[in-house]
């Protein structure tokens, strides 16, 4: 229902004024299932291995849950059993940018609460958007200094690159000999470090390159203000967008950031895809190369999927619609 309001000519027009969004973004599209559920419908793998706990966030929850589900083959072809919080739950990130620390300390204590049993217990929290890593790695000390549990979140959380590094040494990533471009989200370069990421690929023998060290230019909500639409636009366009425009059709493009992502599919055409669905394409490529761009078969998955979704919420709008005008020409014939 939200996808038809604002996917559908007119109706989108009508959103992105209401936003205050610019006419030339498009708005995020909805997935049809979110993670969480699709992996509480799944058989549990790896019942007696080591537990690392998959932080579901927002973005990948609920816009991009391929991400995380290639996120779960991946840590258990590494040998680990997966899980996730008990409780939908949210860092709280977007409530840090617009200066909303109380709100954003109530979410924080939500997850410090929800997690408890999993933080005494050591377990690895895999969190697959920087965004969010940062603020388990930063912002949450700064918020709860004299909690200790906070403390241990802040070491027990890793980027999915991170953990294959320093928690599952043992884990052989695949071979995959492509060329790729490389852009890393403004969190992970400067708290994080692309380090472990580029050991990554490395190890899968990709021949990449990331060749704007600077900011894409969504940077969150930012990109999606009326009057930050020229700024966000331009930032990219110094290095980043010109930069995917010139990459060969079979060049992979790498971003593991939400924001980033949009930015780069809304501006060039191409869209990118996370390290986890790099890693999981690698383990199960195809003998035969798939014909034009390498995410091709996860985004026109991704938009059939959507484009069945509302078709169903349309045929239900449209039922709902013809039954009361059915029932109001009964009433006005008594």
């Amino acid at each position: 229902m939200a996808n038809l309001a604002t996917q559908l000519p007119g109706l989108r027009d009508v959103a992105k004024a209401i936003a205050g969004m610019p006419h030339q973004r498009s708005i995020p599209v909805f997935a049809p299932q979110t993670f969480r559920v699709w992996f509480q419908q799944r058989e549990p793998r790896n019942p007696n291995a080591t537990r690392v706990l998959l932080w579901p966030d927002t973005f990948n929850n609920y816009f991009l849950p391929d991400t995380a589900k290639a996120a779960v083959e991946v840590l258990e072809a590494a040998g680990f059993r997966v899980v996730i919080p008990s409780a939908v739950l949210c860092c709280g990130r977007p409530l840090y940018d617009f200066g909303m620390l109380a709100r954003a300390k109530r979410l924080l204590l939500n997850v410090l609460d929800t997690l408890t049993q999993e933080i005494e217990a050591n377990i690895s929290v895999v969190v697959l958007e920087p965004s969010c890593a940062a603020v388990f790695r930063d912002e949450m000390l700064n918020l709860f200094p004299n909690d200790n549990r906070a403390h241990k979140l802040c070491q027990q959380t890793f980027l999915l690159s991170e953990f294959l590094e320093k928690k599952a040494a043992h884990f052989q990533v695949p071979h995959f000999p492509a060329k790729a471009l490389v852009h890393g989200h403004c969190h992970h370069k400067s708290i994080m470090k692309m380090t472990d990421q580029e050991s990554i690929l490395r190890k899968m023998e990709l021949d990449w390159s990331a060749p704007a060290p600077g900011c894409c230019g969504m940077a969150g909500s930012f990109g999606f203000e009326q009057d930050k639409y020229d700024v966000s636009v331009a930032i990219g366009e110094l290095e980043l967008l010109p930069a995917i425009r010139q990459a060969a059709a079979d060049c992979l493009i790498i971003a593991d950031g939400f924001s980033c992502r949009e930015q780069i599919a809304q501006c060039t055409g191409r869209n990118a895809l996370h390290l986890a669905e790099i890693i999981e394409m690698g383990l199960k490529r195809p003998r035969t190369p798939e014909q034009g761009h390498p995410e091709k078969a996860y985004v026109d998955r991704r938009y059939a999927d959507m484009n069945r979704s509302m078709k169903r919420a349309g045929m239900a709008v449209a039922g709902i619609a013809a039954a009361a005008t059915a029932l109001w020409w009964l009433k006005g014939r008594r």
